[in-house]
């Protein structure tokens, strides 16, 4: 019984936060959806791409809000490589691509959830 419910509370708690993906597995996804993909760039121990995962990514509204629109990728420099030929000077950075591997946008900083999906909602 015990098991069941921790199955059940982790599924839940899946469904409340953004959905990230491997890069390879985005440009798959995009071949159907068309979707942009947002690339999260992190670091481990990072506070700032922390409190975007906390206090951002596991929003509800936001986190729907972002599944709806993006396919999303988090990368961690420190053991992943970046694509597209992507540097960075800090993280969190993010970037966003369309179907042609072109970065549209990208996005600098850790932000509150208004300011994100302000900075964010123009991207097509």
């Amino acid at each position: 019984m015990n098991k069941i419910l921790i199955v059940l509370l982790i599924t839940a708690s899946s469904l409340l936060s953004v959905e990230f993906h491997s890069y390879k597995d985005a440009l798959k996804l995009q071949e159907q959806s068309k979707k942009i993909i947002m690339i999260d760039v992190v670091k481990t121990g990072c506070h700032y791409c922390e409190d975007m995962d906390r206090n951002v990514f596991r929003d509800k509204e936001m986190s729907k809000w972002l599944n709806e629109r993006f396919i999303s990728v988090k990368i961690n420099l420190n053991n992943e490589e970046l694509p597209l030929g992507i540097k960075v000077h800090f993280t969190p950075t993010f970037y966003f691509v369309d179907s042609n591997k072109k970065i549209l946008k990208t996005i600098p900083g850790s932000w509150n959830i208004e300011d994100f999906k302000d900075l964010t909602k123009g991207i097509k």
